[in-house]
């Protein structure tokens, strides 16, 4: 037997997901935290992780850790919580316990990649809604799409990727009304940043889920990821999570890190007043338009997006292209916040590469 044999016509299609290699970079191209732990912090942390027994398998669901994630995160009462490695693996959770005939996914678009990498990966038909030009969300095809596919999972990021925006909180709650017959995920990967969040709003609404990582909050390293949701929803994903998923060192450091979650949040609110700076410094430079945003990262559009990246790549700056991945986004590239001596430098190169 060949490959082009065995291996699915559609996957033999696709390419893999692009991790592009920053050795000798200035690594500004995937919304990392770029600030390490204290000293002291980074001892104690060892301490604990030697002390994890690594020829045990670990707890599928570790109570200690879940009831600490729910309480630092303002979890309602009565909600539960899936952990996955990353936020990508819940929604594959999401896509293979859903992938039933008439199954559909939604999302505006642009958005994250992996609502329709996991969807193509399950079966499902993904319908992807272009949002505006000025990236809000067109209600009329969002309200026609829900409409046309009733029961489908309807995604939607707060702020969005790679647009930076948050959609309006009314514009959301009609969504979550009108898909009363499926699922609704409030992708939250950017909650540090926003200020904003439907967590509490969560009993409000029994087809509503909200989705958040640790990974943007400066700990991308341990991937982890967690889903909010009522017991209804969860239950039914837990059938399909892989066993043992979250391995010991993260179910560790997970939960030490959130007795120390004043570290993190000092380091986001230090990253929150860069945005600002940077924002300022980008927006000064000429033919640049800097869009809002409400994440840790800014969407620019430039005159030539490929020259331009050409030009930052050559002075040693990674940062993303998106002029490519969707019409609205021509000419635009996604600027990562750094230290302000990252951003200061980037800045330098990006208007030396213009």
């Amino acid at each position: 037997m060949s490959v082009d044999q065995v291996i699915r016509p559609d996957v033999l299609a696709m390419s893999t997901y692009p991790v592009p290699d920053a050795s000798g970079l200035l690594k500004l191209d995937a919304m990392e935290n770029p600030y390490g732990l204290p000293e002291a912090l980074r001892t104690a942390l060892g301490q604990r992780l030697a002390d994890v027994a690594l020829n045990r398998y670990p707890a599928p669901r570790p109570a200690a850790l879940l009831e600490k994630l729910a309480h630092a995160m303002d979890v309602p009462a009565g909600a539960k919580l899936l952990l996955g490695n990353g936020s990508d693996e819940i929604i594959t959770m999401i896509a293979t316990a859903t992938a039933r005939p008439g199954a559909a996914i939604i999302a505006p678009m642009p958005g994250f990649v992996m609502y329709e990498m996991t969807a193509r990966f399950a079966g499902i038909p993904f319908v992807g809604v272009p949002l505006r030009a000025d990236f809000s969300l067109d209600m009329p095809a969002m309200l026609n799409a829900i409409a046309a596919h009733p029961g489908a999972v309807v995604y939607l990021a707060y702020p969005n990727n790679p647009t930076g925006n948050l959609f309006a909180d009314d514009e959301i709650e009609t969504l979550v009304r009108a898909a009363s017959g499926g699922l609704v995920v409030i992708d939250e990967a950017y909650q540090p940043f926003a200020g904003k969040t439907w967590m509490p709003r969560l009993p409000e609404f029994p087809n509503m889920v909200v989705m958040r990582t640790v990974s943007k909050l400066g700990l991308a390293g341990i991937r982890l990821g967690y889903l909010a949701g009522s017991a209804e929803w969860l239950d039914q994903f837990d059938k399909v999570r892989p066993p043992y998923n979250v391995n010991v060192l993260t179910q560790a450091c997970a939960e030490f890190m959130l007795d120390h979650l004043d570290v993190l949040d000092a380091q986001a609110a230090e990253l929150r007043a860069e945005r600002t700076r940077l924002a300022a410094a980008v927006a000064a430079l000429p033919g640049v338009t800097v869009f809002p945003s409400a994440a840790n990262f800014l969407l620019v559009r430039v005159p030539d997006a490929d020259k331009t990246f050409a030009g930052l790549l050559a002075r040693k700056v990674l940062i993303k292209n998106v002029g490519k991945m969707h019409v609205l986004l021509a000419n635009c590239l996604r600027l990562t916040v750094g230290t302000p001596t990252e951003n200061a430098t980037m800045v330098e190169a990006l208007a030396a590469s213009l």
